[in-house]
């Protein structure tokens, strides 16, 4: 097992080229299952979570490679069962019932594993599979679906207790690709990883409108093909930087961003005070600043404040002047990092799913536990700024989504060593 040490007070400045996106190259290297021809998909991030997706790929019986950023699948002759020692490591493994569905009208797929954050059912992704036909049953630790007569459209809404579903909606729109006849999904997610791969099954041949927007219509296509797709800038990773360079740093700049996809995070930052400034070629500028303030923030379906930024922006409060309230509603427990960063000297209450932070002049350094892959980006940055050598544990979180992340820090002048324990 391996943890970061992070020695803090290190001035942030540079470059850092920000990857493509997890959580749209993991449902499109998925959407290859689609269809026997070739499909290419570069800028894939090299992580454990995009590896195990690869590997369940090969298990399935798909000639697959990556390297160099590119994912090359070739999925001729395929299984419809995934095995449970791969897709337990990863909860998004489940968007392959979708394609699986599609093509072979049946699949076998163990429940998903993944970050323990709180309660995340697929019964939303299940719904949608048996709207357009499809039988379900959940027995031994197993998810079986079965469509004997084939999938047809249906109106299906997707829109469960705390909002939409990113990878429901991504689930039921590949397999309602291959169904008979029109499909409308209502109450479709809006995040913009639902629109690439959107954009890649219509680059296979699909026909779907509306991606990116509360209704999603698909009209039924008999077979899909081969396509060359561009994974999407990761808004997330570009978001934790975001945050390190506001905590820490003088003129950090990271390219390769989408900034219309990150207005909450941007918005929240200029509000409290930081320097946030938008460059030619898809660039991002930011400077820590001396007059802050505490802001408070509701976490929300995109194009609110993602949830998936709560924790980095926490640690940033922690030593932002004043009260900064922090409250999630899409995962209302997501919040073990808390404990952490109290740790570190941190002025953290919790009031039910609020977080209530009063600033201190300055974190110290502790050894701390990451919980989640999020929770762990968060701790890395906490002990950026924090005095002292600050270890964070259980570094296997944050690998699962997180190129390079001590390079990358190393670049940008932080000093980070990854040690096995």
């Amino acid at each position: 097992m391996e943890k970061l040490l992070v020695h803090g007070g290190s001035r942030l400045q540079g470059t850092v080229t920000i990857s493509g996106s997890k959580n749209s190259a993991l449902p499109i290297i998925a959407a290859t299952l689609l269809t026997g021809e070739r499909c290419v998909i570069r800028r894939v991030p090299d992580l454990s979570d995009t590896n195990y997706m690869v590997r369940i790929l090969a298990t399935l019986g798909a000639d697959v490679e990556m390297a160099s950023g590119n994912v090359i699948t070739s999925a001729g002759k395929i299984s419809h069962q995934a095995p449970y020692d791969l897709v337990r490591k990863m909860r998004a493994s489940v968007c392959v019932l979708g394609p699986l569905v599609g093509r072979l009208k049946q699949a076998v797929v163990s429940l998903p594993g993944g970050c323990v954050i709180g309660d995340r059912p697929i019964d939303l992704h299940l719904r949608g599979l048996e709207a357009l036909g499809a039988e379900v049953e959940v027995k031994g630790g197993d998810v079986s679906v079965f469509a004997r007569d084939g999938l047809r459209g249906a109106e299906i809404n997707m829109r469960g207790k705390h909002g939409s579903t990113v990878l429901g909606t991504g689930n039921v729109m590949m397999a309602a690709v291959l169904a008979k006849g029109q499909t409308v999904i209502e109450g479709a997610a809006l995040e913009p990883e639902v629109t690439d791969l959107a954009d890649f099954l219509n680059a296979m041949g699909a026909k779907i409108e509306g991606a990116g927007t509360r209704t999603i219509v698909i009209e039924g296509v008999d077979e899909l093909g081969g396509a060359e797709h561009v994974v999407i800038p990761d808004r997330i990773e570009a978001g934790t930087f975001l945050v390190a360079g506001a905590l820490i740093g003088d003129d950090v700049i990271l390219e390769n961003v989408c900034s219309a996809h990150m207005t909450g995070l941007i918005d929240f930052l200029q509000q409290s005070g930081h320097l946030v400034k938008e460059l030619a070629g898809d660039r991002l500028q930011i400077s820590s600043a001396s007059d802050l303030r505490g802001n408070d923030l509701v976490t929300g379906p995109y194009p609110e404040f993602p949830t998936d930024m709560q924790a980095q922006v926490c640690a940033l409060c922690a030593t932002t002047p004043g009260i900064s309230v922090v409250t999630e509603t899409i995962f209302p427990q997501r919040f073990m990092h808390v404990p952490e960063l109290n740790r570190m000297g941190a002025n953290i209450r919790m009031e039910d799913s609020t977080a209530i932070i009063k600033g201190v002049e300055r974190l110290s350094a502790a050894p701390v536990m990451a919980s989640d892959l999020r929770a762990s980006a968060a701790l890395v940055v906490a002990g950026l700024g924090a005095e002292g050598t600050t270890e964070v544990n259980r570094l296997y979180h944050i690998d699962r989504g997180y190129e390079d992340i001590d390079d990358k820090l190393q670049g940008i002048g932080a000093r980070v060593e990854r040690v096995r324990q």
